[in-house]
């Protein structure tokens, strides 16, 4: 039997630090809970990312994931990750490193999901690296702050839509599933927490190029107030010809238009630009 996690966090002398982004859960409860929303866990491969101590860990095993694959950077976990390996014979890889250089999908076998508790400080970047191979991944099933898992899925119109909803709902079918209070961890972060499930689309929301989407997204949310007539001026382009050309008004703003519409003006952007000039900057 596994001795119980803050038991393990005290004789390994751990201590969460905030550089790195970490806040302990030892609620078995809650993170069995977050494992199960991960949905079948059985087959393939189900990655971590800054597992820590295992406390996810420890739930994804005792809910049945057949394989984990676990990413941390912090080496003063590797030793009681190790233990818990040695506990689930061949069924949990540990791999030391930074997830930000890494890429889980060219790790790990499909079908692959991720189940994680992300650092606060480097989810949103994880995200939206993984977006470039999202179609690798049955689905992703991560914590982050409330305020960002409320971006995921706002709607336009809303205070919370920008950038970082157009481009995951091109890709992704998103929903929030449960927040958790700043409580439940240790050390209690300032803010609620809340766990979201993205499911990659079979085909992405309309057509686009998404390093078009990328430039056209920025530069509208850039200058959010402005019309945008106004605001997509540094894209260097005949803007009223641009905006005619994806049938969107001059006179709208950035927090107006759907998804399928940012999507037309980024198509819109080929017919405007010489060859090559709306390369990713």
């Amino acid at each position: 039997m596994l001795p119980p996690l803050r038991e393990v966090v005290a004789r390994h002398g751990i201590a969460a630090r905030k550089r790195l982004g970490q806040n302990f859960l030892f609620d078995l409860n809650l993170t069995r809970r977050i494992a199960r929303s991960g949905g079948l866990l059985a087959g393939g491969t189900t990655i971590e990312i800054g597992p820590g101590p295992g406390g996810l860990t420890r739930a994804l095993l005792a809910e049945g994931a057949g394989r984990v694959v676990a990413i941390e950077r912090d080496p003063r976990c590797l030793a009681p990750l190790a233990e818990l390996a040695a506990h689930y014979p061949a069924r949990l890889e540990i791999i030391e490193g930074d997830a930000l250089r890494l890429d889980p999908a060219a790790l790990t076998d499909s079908p692959r999901r991720i189940v994680a508790n992300l650092p606060y400080n480097i989810a949103t970047a994880l995200l939206l690296k993984w977006l470039d191979r999202i179609g690798d991944y049955e689905s992703l099933t991560l914590m982050f702050q409330r305020e960002v898992a409320e971006r995921l899925v706002a709607a336009p119109r809303s205070a919370a839509y920008g950038r970082l909803s157009v481009l995951v709902q091109w890709l992704c079918e998103t929903s929030i599933l449960f927040d958790i209070p700043p409580r439940a961890f240790t050390p209690p972060p300032k803010v609620t927490s809340s766990v979201v499930r993205l499911v990659p689309r079979a085909m992405p929301l309309a057509a686009a190029d998404k390093a078009r989407l990328e430039r056209v997204t920025a530069a509208a949310f850039g200058q959010r107030r402005k019309m945008l007539r106004s605001s997509l001026k540094p894209l260097g382009l005949p803007v009223e010809i641009l905006l005619a050309a994806a049938g969107v008004a001059g006179t709208a703003r950035a927090e107006e238009l759907s998804v399928a519409e940012f999507c037309a003006l980024a198509r819109a952007t080929e017919k405007s630009a010489p060859t090559g000039d709306i390369a990713v900057r």
